[in-house]
């Protein structure tokens, strides 16, 4: 076993790369999806245990797929009550030639389906959750162990959730293909869903002990910079990228060294990642002129506003509540009309802010929701009126699931309650 942890991060990284494009290989050749996941897996876990100390092979993926292909007919030949499953691949790849070649050696081995794979595992007959943790394990190459400790959820609940999403897949008849150019658009949307869900949830997570999961974000750059490479000239892959990479730019600057969380206002820019910012500004500027801007694109532009402010007080506030004013129209939902609060709230005041929220509060979405009442302690902070924005700050600390955040909402609260305006659970050093 090899004791050298980088070089078993780069088997682990060349693992994930090559995870969908077997997987492609195999369903394009044999259709049936959940049966060459399942042996796709048992390849990538042949792999992990054996590369690190035997070496990689010449051909890794070659070697994948073919491991995954004899895996495969090692499935369907044990499964007696399902024959004519086994006489499909019989009949499709004779035996001499699964023991002779590689299964991606054909002419058209250099094919990446990626997108294609992509595509599939957002298929509509599936909802959210599994088409997040289908194209987890199915392009993203992670276990369901991996999957299931970045949402907090038991193994067994995150494989059974990937199994019915399989299952859902099979019974819906869908072929490994394009969609028709009719519902292209709308299926790509679901796929930058999918990928915007993943990597907030590694932003910010929605419970645990802690803020963020890196690896997840991790993942989801990963997976947009495919979607980028198989689709350059979409503007809001690009824009989904850009947004991603120029959000990730702040995560060293999220969190003290205590693990606390640090407010945009309150953090130091100078730890930014700054090539991230760059690259992230610089997809901006090749895709925005090209139009039509999408809500992706808008985000980012957002987002490079803040990060282009050496100092919070140099934020161009009156800048970003028009692209927010812009992003309500394209994309009009209850959060965008939340953050866009903010921004009114800093161009026009408090007040202003605090009737924009008034009218969040008949949303059933959003009425009780963590982020609102914390947004409306801070305008009542900003008014001066510190009895009710502590308890507002209680009130929303009581509704995250999220042990960091309700660390720091509990931490406002006692700060305002504080007779001298100190957190009584901080000391001054």
């Amino acid at each position: 076993m090899s004791t050298d942890p980088t070089a078993d991060r780069g088997v682990e990284d060349l693992l994930r790369a090559l995870a969908p494009q077997v997987l492609g290989t195999l369903v394009r050749r044999y259709g049936a999806f959940d049966t060459c996941e399942d042996a796709v897996q048992e390849a990538l876990l042949a792999a992990a245990l054996q590369w690190p100390h035997e070496g990689v092979p010449d051909n890794p993926r070659g070697w994948l797929a073919t491991v995954a292909a004899r895996r495969l007919v090692d499935q369907v030949r044990g499964e007696q009550a399902r024959r004519n499953r086994e006489e499909r691949v019989a009949l499709a790849t004779p035996q001499s030639e699964l023991l002779a070649r590689p299964a991606d050696t054909a002419p058209d081995a250099d094919r990446d389906d990626s997108l294609t794979l992509l595509f599939l595992c957002c298929h509509p007959a599936l909802s959210a959750p599994s088409r997040v943790a289908l194209t987890l394990r199915a392009v993203g190459g992670l276990t369901t162990a991996q999957i299931a400790a970045a949402f907090l959820v038991p193994e067994p609940t995150m494989a059974q959730r990937i199994s019915r999403a399989k299952q859902a897949v099979r019974a819906s008849g869908a072929s490994f293909r394009m969609p028709e150019e009719s519902d292209r658009a709308e299926r790509l949307a679901a796929v930058l869903r999918v990928l915007y869900l993943v990597f907030n949830e590694g932003y910010t997570a929605t419970g645990g002990a802690d803020l963020t999961a890196p690896g997840l974000s991790g993942e989801a750059i990963r997976l947009t910079r495919t979607l980028h490479r198989l689709l350059p000239d979409d503007g809001e892959v690009a824009g989904l990228l850009a947004l991603m990479l120029l959000t990730e730019a702040r995560r060293p600057a999220r969190t003290g060294p205590d693990g606390a969380l640090v407010p945009l206002p309150e953090q130091d820019r100078g730890r930014w990642d700054r090539r991230l910012v760059d690259e992230g500004t610089a997809l901006l500027e090749r895709i925005l002129p090209r139009g039509p801007v999408g809500p992706y694109q808008l985000q980012a532009a957002i987002t490079a506003v803040h990060d282009e402010a050496e100092h919070v007080g140099d934020t161009d506030w009156p800048q970003i509540l028009a692209l927010y004013d812009l992003l309500e129209r394209v994309a009009p939902n209850p959060v965008v009309t939340l953050n866009r609060a903010v921004a009114v709230a800093m161009v026009h005041g408090p007040t202003a802010g605090l009737d924009l929220l008034a009218a969040l509060e008949s949303d059933k979405r959003m009425a009780r929701h963590h982020r609102l009442l914390a947004t409306r302690a801070h305008f009542l902070e900003m008014l001066g009126d510190r009895t009710a924005a502590a308890a507002a700050y209680r009130d929303a600390a009581r509704r995250t699931a999220s042990a960091p955040e309700r660390r720091h909402l509990a931490s406002r609260a006692a700060r305002l309650s504080s007779p001298d305006g100190l957190d009584p659970g901080r000391s001054f050093r």
